[in-house]
């Protein structure tokens, strides 16, 4: 049988009912003896780097999973992270771009409810993770959840409390599993050796654009990060309006040497800049980043990534429309 290395960082999955609501407190061990039937299809040791709420995931978090892997990978056939559903699109995406080409399956889970609850979600995405963990030619990271096998640089969380938590963004979903059976619709190409990366600068802010926003307050952002994604409107474009000054703050920072992104709210389609003469003029008159279908998610940890290792401009746009396990297909 294949080995399986079960990381665990807490979430819903681990947790228990107290008094100040659900807290991850259950142990790896203590969580399989709910699932004994894993113990049919693979063989599994089980590491904890942490046992916290997933809204405290940080990037630390994330170089600690990496560092996990690397000194296991060529003990392991795979990895299974149990992981809180509220970032682990962003844990995904990071894995995705720190550990690169991975020739084993890096497959996140977790569940909406404790595994210790009658009704749970927690079984079944837990079994499923191990049981296409073991399936001859899966490679990457990826999230299995709902029967879904969800491309790590592709998924969002878009429910917060149905079983069917994540979509995948722009990008088919590589698998479903059914009734134990895996139907596969996507293979990867599998590369030979992995590349790991354990550097990343995390001054990357995210300014979501509303009505009657200033401009001070996206130049605030700029001064205190190293790049700014800016979440627009439908396909993309900034204010223009004589009381609105967002070109001359995008171009006065630009010129500091500051990295600016335009990517839009809505969940589908991705943008284009060249639609409207509100994102046209931004885009002809900065040298402004444009995501087109990339998901926000995988775009603040994309840069996260890139700024850890480079501050050149040229090589910051050459490694962000440089395609990294699917993620822009524009």
């Amino acid at each position: 049988m294949k080995k399986i290395l079960m990381i665990g960082t807490g979430g819903t999955i681990a947790s228990r009912a107290t008094s100040n609501g659900l807290d991850p407190q259950m142990t790896l061990d203590e969580i399989l003896t709910y699932i004994p039937d894993i113990a049919k299809i693979c063989e599994v040791d089980t590491i904890q780097i942490c046992n916290i709420d997933s809204t405290n995931i940080s990037p630390e978090h994330w170089i600690m999973l990496v560092n996990t892997i690397r000194e296991n990978y060529d003990k392991y056939d795979g990895f299974v992270i149990c992981h809180g559903t509220d970032t682990m699109a962003y844990t995904a995406a990071a894995l995705s771009y720190m550990i690169q080409n991975s020739a084993k399956p890096i497959l996140l889970t977790g569940a909406q409810k404790p595994i210790n609850k009658e009704i749970s979600d927690s079984k079944i995405n837990l079994f499923d993770s191990f049981l296409y963990a073991t399936f001859d030619g899966t490679s990457g990271v990826q999230i299995v959840f709902n029967g879904k096998v969800i491309l790590g640089t592709r998924a969002r969380k878009t429910r917060t409390k149905s079983f069917q938590s994540f979509s995948s963004i722009n990008y088919p979903y590589l698998a479903v599993i059914q009734d134990g059976h895996i139907i596969q619709y996507i293979n990867l190409a599998k590369a030979e050796a992995p590349v790991f990366y354990d550097t990343l600068n995390t001054k990357v802010g995210l300014f979501k654009l509303t009505p009657g926003a200033e401009a001070d307050v996206l130049s605030y952002m700029l001064e205190r990060n190293d790049a700014v994604i800016i979440e627009s409107y439908g396909v993309g474009g900034i204010p223009s309006m004589p009381q609105y000054h967002y070109l001359e703050v995008i171009q006065d920072w630009i010129a500091k040497g500051k990295t600016v992104v335009m990517t839009t709210q809505v969940p589908n389609e991705g943008s284009d800049m060249n639609v409207y003469k509100v994102g046209y003029n931004l885009k002809s008159k900065v040298p402004i980043l444009e995501a087109y279908d990339m998901i926000t998610e995988a775009v603040v940890c994309k840069l996260m990534w890139i700024l850890g290792q480079t501050k050149d401009p040229e090589k910051i746009k050459k490694l962000f429309y440089t395609t990294i396990s699917n993620d822009i297909l524009y």
